[in-house]
């Protein structure tokens, strides 16, 4: 059957049609100059005009197939890609296939070779006519009208001539062979392209939505990482100093409520961070001040009666400098670093480092606790130590940096966090 056309291809149609006018013209003129009075030249004028307005009114007559050139034949190969797809109800663009191209097309070649019987010289009509039979047929029905009109113009010229001409004989045919395989490659590189274009475009389609799936795991791990490092810790932290304060409830009151007045610091400023994470805001320490400031306050925070934290600067450091995302990364890092000394290091001392090398910022952790073995998952410690550090490396990964941990049974840790920077400070 034949197929859908390409409103884009109209324009061979109408080329089409003027070689086609322009030969039954002349074909026309030629006959009446030749042969003024005949008999039979009224019906030649008649069966002309027939055959010019069959022509004209084909792209009606025969469903609107007849003025454009197919779209997807010669397709060697089905888009498998659509059965992964649902299907998606939509108003088709083209008529169907049906029975009317290829009666309208009868009935022209039909006329034609009348014409042809009648006046030889309507036989070079037969070029446009092989363009508009493998235009509208199946290839197989194509070729089978091509050999016909092919037999009818070589019979119509050696009639013509009067005698057997061998180039008569042999012409035709080398034109029909020629014209139809270069239009059968041509339509053929024709489906390969458009197929070409459907699978970059399919393509295309799927990067983006493996880009939008990629962003949204991104994100996910982002908010968890955020959760861990600011509510999740500070949850804990109240947890720990109620806890504390439960203890020495009846036996030292003012302990107790020291421990009370931490523990409701600890949840005002979870309750900034909660705000800020909200509106995917900077932490609310590095809101008072660069990285050196947030260091200082985190220390204050989380320095007590067991454990003293202390911080130093190096001299070259300028934080605010430092790009927004190196800060807040290393300011996260050194609170989840806190968190694990403070819960599960036994620790009785704490120092927070900042150092600025060539090409790069380092914070350096350390604690004089318990320490473990890096080496062994099973000896780290459960809980926020067991997420908290591949939160930290996956942080320190976004922006091409490392987490480096030096620790031994009994002889403390040390938690080094580098950032690589853009350009030596």
């Amino acid at each position: 059957m034949p197929q859908p056309y390409e409103p884009d291809d109209r324009w061979l149609g109408a080329v089409l049609h003027a070689a086609f006018f322009l030969l039954l013209g002349g074909a026309l003129a030629r006959f009446l100059t030749r042969h003024p009075g005949e008999l039979r030249a009224p019906w030649i004028i008649a069966l002309s005009c027939a055959l010019a307005v069959l022509h004209l009114l084909g792209p009606a007559l025969a469903g609107g197939t007849a003025g454009a050139a197919p779209r997807g034949a010669g397709r060697q190969a089905p888009d498998r890609s659509r059965a992964a797809r649902p299907p998606v109800s939509r108003p088709h663009p083209f008529p169907p296939p049906s029975w009317r191209a290829p009666a309208w097309l009868a009935l022209v070649v039909a006329v034609w070779m009348v014409l042809v019987v009648l006046a030889p010289s309507y036989s070079w009509c037969a070029v446009p006519l092989f363009y508009t039979g493998l235009r509208t047929l199946p290839t197989g029905a194509a070729l089978v009208l091509v050999a016909v009109l092919t037999a009818f113009v070589v019979a119509a010229q050696l009639r013509l001539a009067g005698h057997v001409d061998p180039n008569l004989l042999l012409a035709p045919p080398a034109v029909a062979a020629t014209a139809t395989a270069v239009f059968l490659h041509t339509r053929r590189q024709a489906a390969r392209q458009r197929s070409l274009i459907e699978d970059l475009l399919r393509t295309r389609r799927d990067l983006a939505a493996s880009e939008r799936r990629a962003g949204t795991l991104a994100e996910r791990q982002r908010l968890s990482m955020e959760i861990h490092d600011t509510l999740a810790q500070g949850l804990s932290s109240q947890r720990m100093l109620l806890q504390a304060a439960e203890r020495v409830w009846e036996s030292e009151p003012g302990k107790a409520r020291g421990h009370v007045r931490s523990a409701a610091s600890v949840a005002e400023h979870n309750l900034a961070e909660a705000r800020r994470f909200v509106h995917d805001l900077a932490p609310a320490d590095l809101a008072r001040g660069g990285l050196d400031v947030a260091l200082r306050a985190l220390a204050a925070r989380e320095g007590g009666d067991h454990l003293g934290v202390r911080v130093h600067i190096d001299a070259g450091v300028r934080p605010p400098l430092l790009p927004d995302r190196v800060q807040s990364a290393l300011l996260r890092v050194a609170q989840g670093a806190l968190a694990n000394v403070r819960e599960h290091a036994g620790a009785t001392t704490a120092v927070l480092t900042l150092t600025l090398l060539e090409d790069q910022v380092v914070l350096d952790v350390t604690d004089d606790g318990r320490g473990f073995d890096p080496a062994a998952p099973a000896a780290a410690p459960a809980g926020p130590r067991g997420h908290g550090l591949p939160a930290m490396r996956a942080r320190l990964g976004g922006l091409g940096g490392t987490l480096t941990i030096e620790s031994a049974p009994g002889e403390g840790t040390v938690l080094s966090a580098a950032v690589p920077l853009e350009a030596p400070r």
